[in-house]
């Protein structure tokens, strides 16, 4: 199967700024993501879709194609990244042909695993009549249990009450939190779709220690102390 890799990195984040070309154990944030596809033998080529220069060049150098700069419409706050899956996915089909998975491979998921990845296109593989594969780890918190909204009043009530009393959470209903770690898809399903979960989803399990998710300061001071963490049992 023609495997292509996308990273989809906007310059403008508002929450960790310059997040994508951060220094994370020596190496800018997209870089990880890149060394890992460009380790799969399943993965034909990785184009990064940015509107950033800076970024551009932090991806070429770590051996990402830049083919095209994304337009600003495509880059904002408030434009869906699903709008620029597609204009990935048009550009490299009018450039080069149709392929048969689109992997998007977020930035900001630097400690995946290649069985990560490669488990979603397995899925994918298996299963004809699925659309996408994504990643997921159990959830830390049920929307059957310890997850509340308000009432107009302001009153807190469970999101989804269950049917009879649930007194542990390891009696609510198993729900899980998508991850960034991966996203495999068929090229046409994000050409027709509006939204990931019009079409038949399976997904991919992964530890929480993968999962990490970097998003705001913490997130990446986190991601800091884990890689010294890691760094240190290493030399032991």
């Amino acid at each position: 199967m023609r495997t292509v890799c996308f990273v989809f990195a906007r310059g403008g984040s508002k929450g960790l700024p310059g997040k994508n070309i951060k220094l994370l154990a020596g190496k800018p944030l997209i870089a990880h993501s890149i060394d890992l596809a460009r380790s799969s033998s399943r993965i034909e080529t990785v184009i990064v879709s940015t509107d950033d220069p800076a970024i551009a060049e932090a991806a070429r150098q770590a051996g990402a194609e830049v083919p095209f700069m994304r337009p600003a419409e495509l880059a904002s706050d408030t434009a869906p990244e699903w709008l620029a899956w597609r204009h990935a996915i048009d550009w490299f089909e009018r450039e080069r042909g149709r392929f048969d998975v689109f992997l998007s491979l977020p930035p900001t998921s630097p400690f995946r695993a290649l069985e990560d990845v490669e488990g979603c296109l397995d899925a994918l593989a298996a299963d004809p009549a699925a659309d996408v594969a994504i990643t997921v780890r159990e959830a830390e918190r049920s929307p059957y249990f310890n997850m509340v909204s308000l009432d107009q009043q302001g009153y807190a009530g469970l999101v989804i009450p269950p049917a009879g009393g649930i007194s542990r959470r390891q009696d609510a209903p198993k729900v899980y939190d998508i991850t960034t770690v991966a996203y495999a898809a068929r090229p046409q399903f994000v050409q027709r779709a509006g939204r990931l979960f019009e079409g038949a989803v399976r997904t991919v399990r992964v530890p929480a220690e993968r999962a990490l998710d970097i998003d705001t300061p913490y997130d990446f001071e986190l991601a800091q102390a884990i890689t010294m963490i890691r760094a240190g049992r290493a030399k032991d």
